[in-house]
């Protein structure tokens, strides 16, 4: 890795500070999603408002342009603390959960964490690219993806510990302390100018909020990037709709083997993770993207075969393709738009390509209904190679970073 590895992210006191108050408050964040629905399930005995919580987190970034606004408009590091705040002043009215009468009320806070966290991620790609080195931006967002991912492998265990002693107010109460502990982390935060860069002149209403999709479209670097994330994420959502099926009917296995899939999964995105911002050094961004979703690709037809190892490497694979795509995605964005439209540019990009990923999980739904699962991975298999052959032989435009070249 020579001097540019994730050592050297981790000596960098704004990159090392902002990725210890994202595995904190990720933390919360995974173990509330998580007992979220539990605790739903067991007030209400429903099925159907047990999944609406996570969709009620997700919705907000439908209006991911917008918010991304905001994240363009006031200075970044208050907006972030701010964020964590609200958060953390919010989740102990969870207290108040007794009953199946106020379930609302989480449906309520879920709502407004789904809009913190839309703008949390638009101020934060903007706020990141000022304060971490442009050199290291493949780097920080390798280790981000990597804090992440190891949180679904801790967290959830914990909330669900914690929701069977004590009840979901407890995991709330963490959350909320998670938050405010996050929150103190980024003040401490130092950039030099947190304020936006001002465009001139500046669009309103509805076209300034367009005008991150805008900056997406014209440029030859991001378009296809983001639309080769877009569509990666498009057969992820399937790929997750049919992983019972798999279990159950290629596995022979118990729905509770998923957890170990996704256990091995999420190992693959942490491993893949830490050597993203290496390789994006040594690599032309639209081969790695186009690699990890060959790994994806690869992965997502070798559960079709009726072996425990294949199914267990074929996880391994599938997490390790999914981070590269986005990693290379976001780093692009924050590296090729200007300072004052990147905070709705990286939102934007967010719903394009988050949202074909909650279409297709309800897509998939049906489709493990009507077609065998053993015909629809391969299938899968053959649509993501061919996106990645597509990404690497598509005419390459200029690049026109308004950043130091790395």
């Amino acid at each position: 890795m020579g001097d540019w590895g994730s050592g050297r992210v981790l000596r960098d006191r704004n990159a090392g500070i902002y990725l210890l108050g994202v595995v904190v408050s990720g933390f919360g964040t995974t173990a509330m999603w998580l007992v979220a629905g539990i605790w739903v399930k067991s007030l209400t005995g429903s099925d159907s408002l047990a999944a609406l919580t996570v969709f009620a987190m997700w919705a907000p970034v439908l209006a991911g342009p917008a918010l991304g606004v905001l994240a363009d408009r006031l200075p970044r590091r208050p907006l972030l603390v701010t964020a964590c705040l609200v958060m953390a002043a919010l989740l102990p009215a969870l207290c108040l959960l007794d009953s199946a009468d106020r379930v609302w009320l989480l449906f309520a806070v879920l709502l407004v964490y789904g809009i913190c966290g839309t703008l949390h991620e638009a101020a934060e790609a903007a706020l990141v690219a000022k304060a971490v080195d442009v050199r290291l931006l493949g780097d920080f967002n390798g280790l981000r993806m990597t804090a992440g991912e190891s949180m679904k492998l801790l967290a959830p265990l914990a909330g669900a510990a914690l929701f069977t002693r004590f009840g979901g107010a407890s995991v709330a109460l963490l959350d909320a302390v998670t938050f405010a502990l996050a929150a103190g982390l980024f003040l401490l935060l130092r950039v030099d100018r947190d304020a936006p860069e001002r465009a001139a002149p500046r669009a309103g209403g509805f076209a300034e909020a367009l005008e991150g999709g805008r900056r997406l479209w014209d440029s030859p670097v991001l378009r296809p990037l983001v639309a080769t994330a877009a569509a990666v994420m498009f057969l992820a959502g399937i790929n997750g709709a049919v992983v019972y099926a798999v279990a159950e009917d290629v596995l022979g296995r118990t729905p509770a083997y998923v957890g170990v899939l996704y256990a091995v999964q999420g190992a693959g995105s942490v491993l893949s993770g830490l050597v993203a911002g290496p390789l994006l050094r040594r690599m032309p961004v639209r081969v790695f993207t186009a690699a990890g979703t060959a790994l994806f690709a690869l992965g997502c037809g070798g559960r079709a075969l009726p072996y425990d190892a294949a199914a267990l490497a074929c996880s391994a694979l599938i997490g390790a393709g999914l981070p590269c795509v986005l990693i290379a995605a976001l780093t692009s964005v924050q590296r090729e738009v200007p300072d004052s439209v990147v905070g709705r540019a990286a939102a934007t990009a967010n719903t394009l390509v988050f949202v074909p990923n909650a279409l297709a999980l309800a897509l998939g739904a049906g489709l493990v209904a009507l077609v065998d699962v053993r015909v629809l991975l391969p299938l899968l298999a053959v649509a993501g190679l061919a996106v990645s052959l597509l990404l690497v032989t598509a005419p390459t435009g200029t690049v026109t970073s308004r950043r130091a070249p790395v």
